[in-house]
């Protein structure tokens, strides 16, 4: 059996430890803040998720672009001409046009290559939802699943990665067009917090709202309670835009319900920090339906 790399793109929001635990390649994907661009690199090396925070709360804006032709022509190339088969498993296509591209580079490569499988695989998932789902593949990989189980493990289980989270400034959200500026203005007004999930087509869904951070937080607690499969025995994963303690305060709530095998949280990088802005928590499960 050929050898096969699994490549994600750092949209996924793992820890470097994370990455490598599984097995993974990642590419980083541009933020760009103030006019200058930064590589979101999961060991933050050009910048760190702190740093990016503080600077969208003194008032910076940052943009975002999908992943280009070259980049995937580099990388993916880089891998076929060491004899290795390619499973890249993408950001959603709901959200960003990167899986798209992916696939046009996976055309004309396979030109090249015609010896070599490559497989792109839209998760329809984002932050650590997309994390979780190429986490579990990479760890299906290292068990000594073929590149076609691990695909359609993917495939099978993605529709079934729950994203629930909430946002502390709807600002953000209004800049991206996910709400209105009435919503935004009476929300902030009012204390008024969206719960939101990213439905079966990839896109991010405004489904509820709460009054205040703490009823919040307890949302996306259950939504989980409502949804979740064999809990006990599941791998968690909780983002957050520099909140750690709200990230904590959910930790002990699904601890001391469901005891799960584990929970491992981390910041949402720069590049969808961008857009959900400081102070946004998420939650990734396996759930009954998303």
């Amino acid at each position: 059996m050929r050898d096969y790399v699994i490549i994600t793109d750092s949209c996924c929001d793992l820890s470097e430890q994370l990455a490598n635990d599984a097995g993974l390649y990642v590419i980083p994907m541009v933020m760009t803040i103030s006019g200058k661009e930064y590589k979101n690199y999961l060991d933050e090396r050009e910048i760190s998720s702190k740093a990016f925070y503080d600077r969208l709360r003194a008032g910076e804006t940052a943009s975002t672009s999908a992943l280009n032709m070259d980049t995937f022509l580099s990388v993916f190339g880089e891998f076929l001409e060491q004899g290795k088969d390619i499973l890249y498993l993408a950001f959603s296509s709901g959200l960003s046009g990167t899986y798209h591209v992916s696939t046009l580079a996976a055309e004309e490569l396979a030109q090249k290559y015609p010896e070599s499988r490559i497989f792109c695989c839209d998760t329809l998932c984002a932050s650590m939802g997309e994390g979780l789902l190429v986490y579990l593949a990479g760890k299906k990989k290292q068990s000594g699943a073929s590149i076609e189980e691990v695909r359609d493990f993917v495939e099978q289980n993605k529709l079934n990665l729950c994203h629930w989270f909430t946002v502390d400034d709807l600002n953000h959200l209004k800049r991206g067009g996910r709400v209105s500026a009435t919503t935004a203005f009476v929300g902030s007004l009012l204390n008024i917090k969206p719960v939101l999930h990213v439905d079966d087509e990839g896109h991010l869904i405004n489904i509820g709202k709460a009054r205040g951070r703490r009823a919040a937080v307890s949302s996306l607690f259950e939504h989980m309670k409502e949804t979740a499969v064999n809990p006990s025995e599941q791998t968690v994963f909780i983002s957050h835009g520099d909140c750690e303690e709200d990230a904590l305060a959910l930790k002990e709530m699904i601890e001391k319900e469901f005891s799960p095998k584990e929970i491992q949280i981390n910041p949402i990088g720069p590049v969808i920090g961008a857009h959900s802005g400081p102070g946004t928590l998420a939650l990734f499960f396996l759930g009954s339906k998303r």
